[in-house]
């Protein structure tokens, strides 16, 4: 982490709500994925601030929003405002711009993986490896936004070959951990660790396992 990331975050861990974490099972410390709501902007900054094992946490980011020439262009598809609303116009020309000014400096600080969307996907894929072999944690959020504070009811899945790369690696089964972000209540909520079964394809498993994740970053019952 770089001595910009750690000033801000004692910022916000001194000036803004504390949060507890409730976990449906006890933590043996073992290597794991985090897998989390957004809650907009405020989910990834309360998962690197503020979550109990933060500091051996390493969240996944998009590439795109920490480079500043195409930051702008990632802002303005990434719903940071009401479609059509009356200011859009000056969001439009002025938030991109001031994002990209400000953010790229902060999340490179930041205890985060970047993501590639392109060739390069493999780059974000072995980072997560390693640091998972290295006794860390992968933070990811995998909603995908489909308006202004809303997301679509499934979630991305192009993240989860990790847990046969890892099982591959290690000869250890993966455990993805739901994390539902609940902001107002300030809390983490931890459900049960969705398991990995290396006995079985990925594909086999994958649908159950998503369902399951799903609803633990959601905060519902799982049925």
């Amino acid at each position: 982490m770089g001595k910009l990331f750690d000033s801000l975050a004692w910022l916000v861990r001194t000036f803004s709500p504390k949060m507890t974490a409730a976990w449906a099972e006890p933590f043996d410390g073992e290597p794991c994925v985090f897998v989390c709501n957004h809650v907009g902007a405020m989910g990834p900054i309360d998962m690197v601030v503020k979550f109990p094992l933060r500091e051996k946490c390493l969240a996944w980011c998009n590439e795109g929003i920490m480079n500043r020439r195409t930051c702008p262009a990632y802002v303005r598809q990434d719903y940071w405002w009401e479609p059509g609303c009356a200011l859009e116009p000056l969001y439009n020309a002025t938030l991109p711009y001031i994002a990209a000014a400000i953010l790229p400096p902060v999340l490179k600080s930041a205890p985060t993986i970047p993501v590639f969307h392109d060739a390069r996907v493999m780059t974000t894929m072995r980072a997560s490896l390693k640091h998972l072999k290295s006794g860390g944690h992968v933070v990811i959020f995998p909603e995908q936004p489909s308006g202004h504070g809303e997301h679509h009811d499934w979630i991305n899945t192009g993240w989860m070959p990790i847990c046969t790369m890892y099982y591959r690696a290690t000869g250890k089964a993966l455990r993805l951990y739901p994390v539902h972000i609940d902001v107002k209540g300030k809390r983490f909520q931890v459900s049960a660790p969705v398991r990995f079964d290396p006995q079985r394809t990925l594909e086999e498993q994958q649908p159950d396992m998503v369902r399951l994740l799903a609803a633990g970053l959601r905060g519902e019952a799982v049925c």
